[in-house]
């Protein structure tokens, strides 16, 4: 290996800059595409040009010392915005229903009775934050990659809307006629007394369990399992308080923290204010979350999937549960 590591120190102070050249190290050669176990001095090039189209001094040798080279087309390196339009797109990135500003793409997951590969993140972020009846979303809607608020457009059609968990409103009006128009009546008595005082009256739904969904991928090969910054995920575990836990989100990246609770019950403000959203049996964590990290999966420190990310405070970051999200859209991970 020292010998190697000589040959490198040759290969960078004379050949690194030679045209094309975009960077040089210690791996292994291939040959016909194939791997072997000759080590080799790799440099890596932008784009593989003909011999005869470089000059005599811009070829990179065949041999530096003892050791053979090897020359791998990269194309051009960059750094890759989580905001950007990524083909093929990687969970962890921008992504949302048309009419979303932007969410997270939680993972890659495939139909149990299909086998197709589908895009995981929440109803709120694929679907509107629709409850199945009130018109805000439908199966077959566009799902941009970015989303709408980072420049996302009908170019950038990543998949379609394929299914989702209603989001059930915990706290809503009463659409009752009779019910209306009774608080009508009292209200008009109290203004007489009361003038800034209302009465109103609601309704208390039941509680959800999950915010998910998942959109049909226009094409596969289109789409990466592995994460942004965390790479495959290896399955599946439970969520126990004191475990931690990561996410790779849209906005905040990658954070880690404990989970402090599970079974968890809590009402969840929807982004119009007045819409109070109940989930039961979630799972609370210290992990930091922002506005746009809505669908990130959650995984153990081992890469086993726990959680979906879908709410959060200043200080905390609240979960479904992942094998609950599997089973209500029939999906795996992939």
């Amino acid at each position: 290996m020292r010998k190697l590591l000589r040959s490198l120190g040759v290969a960078k102070k004379r050949y690194a800059g030679l045209p094309n050249v975009i960077g040089v190290g210690v791996g292994y050669k291939k040959r016909g595409r194939q791997d072997t176990d000759e080590p080799a001095i790799v440099f890596f090039v932008e784009r593989k040009m003909p011999i005869g189209a470089l000059g005599v001094d811009d070829c990179v040798p065949k041999r530096i010392g003892r050791h053979c080279t090897d020359v791998i087309e990269v194309g051009e390196v960059r750094f890759l915005g989580r905001t950007e339009r990524l083909r093929p797109a990687a969970p962890g990135s921008s992504i949302g229903h048309f009419k979303v500003t932007a969410g997270t793409f939680g993972a890659v997951v495939r139909d149990r009775e299909t086998g197709n590969l589908m895009i995981l993140s929440n109803n709120h972020v694929l679907a509107n934050a629709s409850d199945g009846v009130d018109g805000r979303s439908q199966q077959g809607d566009p799902v941009y990659q970015p989303g709408v608020y980072d420049g996302g457009s009908d170019k950038d059609v990543i998949g379609h809307l394929e299914r989702f968990v209603p989001i059930r409103r915990f706290r809503k009006d009463v659409e009752c006629r009779m019910a209306a128009m009774g608080v009508r009546a009292a209200n008009a008595v109290i203004h007489a007394f009361r003038p800034h005082y209302q009465m109103r009256l609601e309704t208390f739904g039941a509680a959800n369990l999950v915010d998910c969904a998942v959109a049909s991928s226009v094409a596969p090969q289109d789409l990466t399992p592995e994460i942004i910054d965390i790479g495959k995920v290896n399955g599946v575990a439970v969520a126990e308080p004191g475990m931690m836990v990561k996410k790779s989100g849209r906005t905040s990246g990658i954070t880690q923290g404990k989970i402090t609770a599970i079974s968890v019950t809590l009402n969840v403000s929807m982004s119009s204010g007045s819409d109070v959203v109940r989930f039961q049996d979630q799972i609370m964590t210290e992990m930091k979350s922002l506005a746009g990290d809505s669908g990130s999966l959650v995984l153990d420190e081992e890469n086993h999937a726990v959680g979906l990310l879908f709410a959060g405070s200043n200080e905390f970051t609240v979960c479904n549960p992942i094998q609950a999200v599997l089973d209500q859209l029939d999906v795996e991970l992939v």
